[in-house]
């Protein structure tokens, strides 16, 4: 991240810069609940993928995380979701529980249209010839609609769990996309590397986008160079635009290809009490602020993580309001990244209720 005089910079480069609500304001000064303009043009129904590299085309899509402890749970919000007519639905994997790539596969069988994605599935956990035969095994029931989204995870939390190193992550993570992605998108593979050797071949190519988490420059980079798509979570919009975006722009030249996509991942609350929607927020996502490389970030964008989540940065990054509002932030959000959003639910009072809330926004978005 930028020190000094440029972070200094950076920051008078982020002022007056739009939040998620599509206002321009300077820093910290918060926008009142449920304002902002309405969008030029109403998104339509979702656009199928284009032909750059299987991953899809900018603005694409608003898909939903589901995050429920029980998989049982999760299946059912699945169908929910798909029934609505959500786009996309994405899985999330933490240490040791259940693993969202396994539990797309469950999901593949009882779903048709929609698409599933995993944001993310830490990388430790399979050799990428492993993430390479699980992939086939979705596309053989799902054909076109699986998104892989991988990150190197906390280094404390991956150490515990399985006993990864920490050193170099992001130089062993584009080892890993780049087996995998050429062992899918080729038929086969021959590399050996600093970090993984593999000599594999599959039966026939496959499309299938291989993301990448991303929070700092470099991680970005990485992801414009080797991969299908960079996954940013909580990050300010101003942020992408001077430094994410950039990065992977510079990534791909590198390696003298198109710039992928960013899948934008944002926390989403769907609840007309703002008092309510700022303290959820607060209690649901509010950790960030003490994991260093999120706060890294978040002071690059010009918010001190020590003061945690203030009223300026809820108003920035977090869409809030009734279901209109939302609708509203959602749709200027997606006009805006090259790219789907991924919604982030922030549940308040009954959950159920609360869950069927947030698909009928994220289905009316798109």
């Amino acid at each position: 991240m930028r020190r000094g005089g440029d972070s200094r910079r950076a920051r008078r480069q982020f002022a007056e810069q739009p939040g998620a609500d599509g206002r321009v304001r300077p820093p910290g000064r918060p926008l009142r609940h449920g304002a902002g303009p309405q969008p030029a043009a109403v998104r339509g129904a979702p656009v199928p993928r284009s032909g750059r590299g299987g991953a899809g085309g900018p603005g694409e899509v608003i898909g939903l995380l589901v995050r429920e402890p029980d998989p049982i749970r999760t299946l059912s919000l699945i169908g929910e979701a798909e029934a609505a007519g959500v786009p996309a639905v994405w899985l999330t994997t933490v240490g040791a529980e259940r693993d969202g790539l396994t539990l797309l596969a469950v999901a593949a069988g009882m779903t048709e249209r929609v698409r599933l994605g995993t944001a993310i599935i830490p990388m430790w956990a399979r050799q990428p010839v492993a993430l390479v035969q699980e992939v086939q095994a979705i596309e053989a029931r799902a054909p076109g609609r699986l998104l892989v989204g991988l990150g190197t995870g906390g280094s404390q939390q991956m150490k515990d769990a399985f006993g990864a190193e920490s050193r170099r992550p992001l130089a062993r993570l584009a080892e890993y996309v780049t087996v995998a992605r050429t062992l899918l998108r080729e038929g086969a593979v021959d590399f050996a590397g600093g970090f993984y050797a593999a000599k594999a071949r599959i039966a026939r190519p496959l499309a299938t986008p291989l993301l990448v988490s991303a929070l700092g420059e470099t991680a970005f980079r990485v992801a414009g160079r080797v991969s299908d798509g960079a996954i940013a979570w909580m990050a300010p919009w101003r942020y992408a635009e001077a430094v994410a975006l950039p990065a992977m722009a510079a990534g791909a030249a590198e390696a003298g290809r198109e710039t992928p996509p960013l899948y934008f991942h944002v926390p989403v609350c769907v609840e007309a009490d703002r008092a309510a929607a700022y303290e959820a927020a607060r209690s649901q996502v509010g950790v960030y602020f003490n994991i260093p490389s999120w706060a890294a970030m978040f002071a690059a964008a010009g918010h001190d993580p020590a003061s945690g989540m203030t009223e300026a940065f809820f108003e920035e990054v977090v869409v809030h309001g009734g279901q209109e509002a939302v609708v509203r932030g959602l749709r200027t959000l997606g006009g805006r990244v090259p790219g789907d959003v991924i919604v982030h639910p922030v549940l308040t009072g009954d959950r159920d209720a609360a869950w069927r809330r947030v698909i009928e926004a994220v289905a009316a978005a798109n």
